[in-house]
């Protein structure tokens, strides 16, 4: 055996000890658990890596959850403070949404409300199926109980398709307010249309009526018998009324332009006191005018004025019924700025709930009247810068106060 052998035998041999091999093994061991060791230590880079890359996609899930709840509340307060009604219904007819003013207009609270639009008044549910058949809008009355009339609202359809299949939105609008005003539109057109066919036959009836006044003035005063004389009175007292009747009318309808002047007020009071008197002895009303305003003047319109006059005059003969005494007084103020004119008579008064009325025009507690008078009264001494004021005497019977400033005092 070559020396090379034996070295080669001899290595063999030491290699097959237990010793060798338990180093060996323990080795290899060694090797295992330090490739474990930093395999650990790479896992929990990886764990703490995937961890907090985890813990960010949470915290970005979480304010998207966020953001969504609050754009979901955001839309829920929107659809609940809209001032139409939002009525949502699935593709099964069930009523999925319905907010506070859906459930007004249907008259339902949030226990009442029908889970099914089959389950809605036959007239509700077949406005529903038009307007979603339909595509339109349709307007429904709806029956108030409370009120005795109907509640008017308009429906209008609009489909929602999403993954659940196709869902009905209906949007409802109060039609309540536009109907009143569309009502009340068309009782002012007819209104004026009244009123312009009035100012019409105004018209028309003042210049015959005028020729009767001035003839059954002249009537009156000729030779004539005491019937005649009387029916003649009779008639020139009904004119007369009438006449002021027709200004009345004309004065609110169709108002012309003031003709300013400066106008004597004791010839204004001469004047009522002579176109008063047939209307005063046919009503057995006393007339007396106590003038303190000899040479006193106001600016103003003398047609204008003398209606005022009139007005209040045969307002106060009309209510005394069995006569009566009608006083009209002027005066001074202290100030010398306005001169006063009262109008006083005994009838009875005017009642205590009619006081803050009496001046609206067509107001009247006479059945059949138009009561314009004290309006048209009240819109004259307005014009004219003056004020109108009513009360009730001491003594009984009504007092109206007239005030209008001076354009010129007596010396």
């Amino acid at each position: 055996m070559t020396a090379a052998a034996a070295t080669r035998s001899a290595s063999r041999n030491e290699h097959s000890t237990p010793e060798w091999m338990l180093g060996r093994a323990f080795a290899s061991f060694t090797e295992a658990a330090n490739t474990l060791e930093r395999s650990y230590v790479q896992l929990q880079d990886q764990v703490v890596r995937l961890r907090a890359q985890l813990e960010e996609s949470n915290r970005d899930l979480a304010r998207s959850l966020e953001e969504n709840q609050r754009m979901r509340q955001y839309l829920d307060r929107i659809v609940e403070r809209l001032p139409c009604g939002v009525l949502v219904v699935n593709a099964s007819g069930a009523v999925s949404l319905a907010n506070p003013e859906a459930r007004r207009l249907l008259g339902c609270s949030d226990d009442q409300l029908p889970a099914k639009v089959s389950e809605f008044p036959p007239a509700l549910a077949a406005a529903l199926e038009y307007a979603r058949a339909k595509g339109g809008e349709c307007q429904l009355g709806t029956p108030k109980p409370a009120e005795a009339k109907l509640s008017w609202m308009s429906i209008r359809h609009a489909a929602l398709d999403h993954t659940g299949g196709q869902s009905s939105v209906y949007i409802l609008r109060d039609m309540a307010e536009q109907r009143r005003l569309e009502n009340e539109r068309e009782v002012l057109r007819r209104r004026q249309a009244l009123a312009d066919i009035s100012a019409a036959l105004a018209h028309e009836i003042r210049n015959p009526l005028g020729s009767m006044e001035l003839f059954a003035g002249l009537l009156s005063e000729t030779a004539l018998s005491a019937d005649a004389r009387r029916w003649a009175e009779h008639l020139q007292s009904g004119v007369r009324g009438l006449a002021a009747t027709v200004n009345n009318v004309l004065q609110v309808h169709n108002p012309k332009a003031a003709e300013w002047m400066p106008l004597d007020v004791a010839e204004l009071l001469h004047w009522a006191q002579e176109f008063l008197s047939p209307l005063a002895r046919q009503a057995k009303i006393l007339v007396e005018v106590e003038n303190r305003v000899s040479g006193v003047q106001v600016a103003g319109d003398r047609n204008r004025l003398q209606q005022v006059l009139l007005n209040l005059s045969l307002n106060a003969m009309r209510a005394m019924n069995e006569g009566g005494w009608l006083k009209i007084r002027s005066q001074v103020l202290p100030d010398q700025r306005e001169v006063e004119i009262a109008v006083a008579d005994t009838g009875p008064g005017i009642a205590e709930e009619n006081q803050e009325r009496i001046f609206e025009a067509g107001f009247s507690t006479r059945s059949g009247s138009p009561g314009l008078g004290l309006a048209v009264s009240k819109t004259i001494v307005e014009q004219h810068g003056g004020h109108i004021s009513a009360e009730n005497r001491c003594q009984g019977g009504a007092l109206f106060r007239l005030t209008f400033p001076l354009s010129r005092s007596a010396p």
